[in-house]
């Protein structure tokens, strides 16, 4: 059984008349979004800015409240949890958020900061509660006179280091990385993604490693999925997506990856989209993407496609490509 098991999860936010407060409508940030992650394997979400991943990742915590649809985290659903049960609840899930200095408070030192989830559980206290923290501050590679400085007298690096303490101090089982690195420079993004691999095999973590940096997930994920206006429509082995991408909107991403090497970029086939990404308040009819894909057919304005398995295990959610299409 997967470790966390989401069902046709959808989050909309209303859109309200200022005047008369009447709903006008919906942005549809997670639309039916079907996805199983497997115990102490990271999942990669991938998709251009405002297609909905970190909004999902926040559902799946419920630090935004889901507008329906299940969500099952050790055979439990989440969903029907109150209050007390779903706090007791994070503790087996964190969240390391995507700005590293946003995301502390510049008013506490980060001792407090890091110990703050062990005061609030009554999990320890006192020199307890140093311990723990001093060992997690080691562990992520920061020194033991860190413990009473603020936020503002670290680099980005280093602030990045204190939230994933924040987040390992729990010891939990599933960690959701929303964009952990993009705002570090690359050689930092290297030693970062190099820390959440080591902690992943020495705490058995699970991840959701959220990012618009394919080559970045490319070298973390075991499995990725690609999400399109709030709908998954490709989910693979990461070796399988990169090498041989089913869907035409993966194919569009990967092509548009920098490669270093001019000759091999010259030679890979380049899939241009054309116009803009359709606005969540109005998707499209059928398949969202269907205004923006060079291989659509009339079934696509019609028909939104289910995401199906093929053979090999690879979920697609195609007329053209999918198990049932006849390709192009």
């Amino acid at each position: 059984m997967a470790l966390l098991e989401i069902r046709d999860l959808r989050t909309y936010f209303p859109i309200r008349s200022p005047l008369l407060s009447r709903h006008l409508g919906d942005v549809r940030a997670v639309d039916g979004v079907t996805l199983d992650v497997e115990d102490g394997e990271t999942l990669g979400l991938v998709g251009e800015s405002g297609c909905g991943k970190s909004t999902l990742g926040r559902s799946i915590l419920r630090l935004i409240e889901p507008t329906g649809g299940s969500i099952e985290f050790e055979g439990q659903n989440i969903l029907a949890l109150g209050y007390a049960e779903m706090r007791d609840m994070r503790r087996r899930m964190q969240i390391i958020f995507q700005d590293p200095y946003a995301s502390l408070n510049p008013r506490m030192r980060v001792g407090e900061i890091i110990g703050e989830g062990l005061r609030i559980h009554g999990l320890a206290s006192g020199p307890e509660r140093y311990d723990v923290v001093m060992r997690i501050l080691n562990r992520v590679g920061l020194r033991e006179d860190h413990y009473d400085r603020y936020p503002h007298e670290f680099s980005g690096g280093q602030r990045q280091r204190i939230g994933i303490a924040r987040a390992l101090v729990f010891q939990p089982r599933m960690i959701i990385a929303d964009e952990p690195v993009s705002a570090l420079d690359v050689s930092i993004q290297a030693q970062i993604l190099n820390l959440l691999d080591e902690l992943q095999s020495e705490f058995k973590l699970t991840y959701i490693f959220i990012s618009h940096d394919l080559r970045v997930v490319e070298h973390v994920s075991h499995r990725v999925a690609i999400m399109y206006l709030g709908k998954i429509v490709e989910v693979g082995d990461s070796k399988a997506i990169y090498a041989d991408a089913r869907h035409p909107y993966t194919r569009a991403l990967l092509s548009a990856v920098p490669m270093p090497d001019p000759d091999a970029k010259n030679k890979r086939d380049r899939v241009l989209l054309q116009g803009d990404v359709p606005s969540p308040a109005n998707p499209p009819s059928g398949c969202s993407f269907h205004p923006r894909c060079p291989f659509a057919e009339k079934i696509c304005a019609e028909v939104e496609p289910p995401l199906e398995q093929d053979g090999d295990g690879h979920l697609i959610a195609c007329h053209v490509f999918g198990p049932d299409g006849k390709g192009a």
